[in-house]
């Protein structure tokens, strides 16, 4: 098994009106020896926006902003911009997040050339219900029983029925970017539970509705990783931007496990290919690292680390997490032993 190092909080909650319920889930920009970390701002009613700190090196904080760097300006995320994850592709920086307006949880994103002055750009995913979903996915074959369990049962019922007004429409986050392009492509991990799906396009401006109908009526062509083992035998997500290496995109992604004691999310890796990353290489069977501190097993939500931005120094890849949706926190590993322990489960005949 693998050796990870859970280095400790680097980040936890303070008086400031809009951080005093909890910080959590930061994206990571490194540049050198410096680390950007946006992470998600939660005040008192769960209403989230985007602080800022600076680090340097992989743990050292030495500036940390008073103020949201990124507030809610729509109605798409009236009530909340979470869970950011953030990459460079060429000379634009890409921030990725989940727009929360009290009902529907969404993928969007904003750009920014200085990562000081960010331009919304607005949601990226298909806005749909649940029931055009199925009826879209469902032409070329039965999905999952999951999806109709986690959409029907879990939220959508219990949405109609509190806010008989509003929308309701599929959830659709954990939007995270490749670093670069693809084969002149944009191509980027979303999650529709309980699997993740892929996207590539060659301009972002292909997301059209059209577009996400087709997607849709071939959604079993896009689910690029679903649930295999323990850890995540209830659903998975993306979790931080992946990662080159000579061996493949390093995915360092969250399981989910529906135990007596509720929810347990877990680290989990797996490595994709590096020009066709639809194959899946190899993935481990066991966490990387799961919930085992106090600090990890209690908070807003128990039993949750939420891995979101790395960064690598001295040949120590730095996991950043939030811990049980209170604290961020940071976990480490050598990724040469980690790609070597991932090679050990390849998956065969995966073309």
């Amino acid at each position: 098994m693998i050796s990870v190092k859970k280095e400790g909080i680097i980040l936890a909650e303070t008086e400031l009106e809009f951080e005093n319920e909890g910080v959590l889930n930061p994206a990571i920009m490194q540049e050198g020896n410096t680390v950007h970390v946006f992470y998600r701002a939660v005040r008192k009613g769960n209403y989230s926006t985007l602080g800022y700190a600076k680090l340097e090196g992989p743990l050292k904080l030495v500036q940390r902003n008073k103020e949201p760097i990124m507030v809610p300006s729509t109605e798409d995320e009236i009530h909340g911009i979470e869970d950011p994850r953030i990459v460079k592709i060429d000379t634009v920086y890409y921030l990725t997040y989940c727009a929360f307006n009290g009902i529907n949880a969404l993928g969007s994103y904003a750009t920014s050339v200085n990562l000081i002055d960010f331009e919304k750009k607005g949601l990226l995913v298909p806005r749909v219900t649940y029931k055009e979903f199925k009826s879209l996915t469902e032409c070329h074959g039965t999905l999952n029983e999951k999806y109709e369990r986690f959409h029907i049962q879990n939220n959508i019922i219990e949405d109609i029925k509190n806010n008989p007004e509003k929308e309701v429409l599929l959830w659709d986050k954990n939007l995270v970017f490749f670093p670069r392009v693809i084969d002149n492509k944009f191509t980027f991990l979303h999650r529709i539970k309980p699997d993740i799906q892929i996207v590539s396009v060659n301009n972002i401006q292909d997301l059209t509705k059209e577009f996400w109908n087709d997607y849709l009526l071939h959604i079993h062509d896009h689910i690029v990783m679903t649930s295999k083992h323990k850890q995540e035998i209830s659903y998975i997500g993306g979790g931080c931007p992946p990662f080159e290496t000579k061996e493949g995109w390093l995915i360092i992604y969250h399981g989910v496990h529906d135990t007596s004691e509720g929810y347990v999310y877990s680290a989990c890796a797996a490595l994709l290919d590096l020009e066709n990353p639809k194959k899946e290489i190899a993935r481990l069977p066991y966490t990387l690292f799961k919930p085992d501190l106090s600090y990890e097993i209690y908070g807003y939500v128990d039993n949750v680390v939420f891995p979101t931005g790395t960064s690598f120094f001295d040949d120590r890849l730095y996991i950043y997490y939030g811990a049980a949706d209170k604290r961020i926190a940071v976990a480490s590993v050598n990724l040469e032993e980690l790609i070597e322990e991932l090679l050990k489960f390849k998956i065969e005949n995966n073309d």
